[in-house]
């Protein structure tokens, strides 16, 4: 298949490969196919480095100006898209003018190294995982490491991602919920690996109605953006009837529905951007973009419920 590849632009060449991916990971060595030399496919300006099953992983880290190590603040993970970097997601989806503002610690993490693009596994290990990365150990790992250092609000640790960084968002949700008080998902999808939640869960799932990778409807590799929602509204006991309201002032109508009165008064929550591509999304709903509306829904949350 990797001949196939010539001459195919970007994005076209990222499709094929995450398909390929997706349909023959199983049938390969992942001995062979996981790079030990885990820097090949990606390069971050200024990443930190910590430890992990001996693999050296990278994220970039941002404390707020106004971080004070008297009190305990909220902790946020932003994770980049299948074959990007956590610097090129910080420079798409910057979240640190919001982390000074409200005060919490933000985190880009890295992905390791597949076939020549990183990737996260948002599966546990075994089955048909694509390689032997332990993403969830080294978040857990990760978090650790940053409560060693900061006084961090283990209540209030949140985890919000691009694409395949979506799908590990809710990987967490579904695999290390002990760990995180609300997720968020920009053109992204959950996987089938449905694990075992352990507390009401909040999500907020962004996703465009032309999105091209990954499409709004769903296909034979994923499923649809209301089918993910279901699963949530389903587990939560949220209102199945959703409150609607839209927005165009951006130039692109934005609908917006709202799945409340959940378990712990969680909800579910879905902006649809229709006509909106594989992005993280810059266009506004009633003035906020996809940061600050993740950001305003996750930080009501801890792992209690709402706040």
């Amino acid at each position: 298949m990797l001949k196939s590849y010539l001459g195919l632009n970007r994005l076209t060449l990222s499709i094929l490969i995450l398909l390929s991916l997706t349909l023959s990971g199983c049938k390969k060595d992942i001995k062979e196919v996981f790079e030990k030399d885990n820097g090949a496919c990606f390069s971050n300006t200024d990443p930190r480095v910590i430890l992990h099953n001996e693999v050296n992983r990278e994220y970039i880290l941002y404390v707020p100006s106004s971080y004070d190590p008297d009190n305990a603040v909220p902790l946020l993970f932003n994770f980049h898209g299948f074959g990007g970097s956590a610097s090129e997601h910080l420079s798409t989806a910057d979240m640190r003018a919001l982390s000074e503002l409200h005060n919490f610690i933000l985190v880009y993490p890295q992905g390791t190294c597949l076939d020549g693009a990183s990737h996260w596994n948002a599966c546990p290990l075994g089955g048909d995982n694509k390689s032997p990365s332990d993403d969830f150990g080294f978040v857990e790992t990760l978090i650790n490491q940053l409560l060693s250092e900061f006084n961090i609000d283990t209540n209030r640790v949140y985890a919000a991602g691009y694409s395949n960084g979506g799908m590990m968002a809710y990987g967490l949700a579904n695999h290390k919920s002990e760990l995180i008080a609300a997720v968020a998902s920009v053109s992204g999808t959950m996987l089938d690996c449905i694990g075992s939640t352990s507390n009401p869960m909040p999500v907020i799932h962004l996703h465009g109605t032309a999105d091209e990778v990954i499409p709004y409807d769903g296909n034979d590799f994923y499923p649809s953006a209301q089918t993910t929602l279901d699963h949530w509204i389903d587990f939560n006991n949220t209102n199945t009837t959703p409150s609607f309201t839209s927005d165009d002032s951006s130039g692109k109508t934005i609908e917006y529905n709202v799945y409340a009165e959940g378990d712990n008064s969680v909800s579910v929550e879905h902006y649809k951007y229709v006509g909106g591509g594989h992005v993280w999304f810059n266009d506004t709903f009633e003035g906020q973009n996809a940061s600050e509306l993740i950001w305003n829904f996750v930080s009501q949350y801890n792992r209690n419920g709402l706040r």
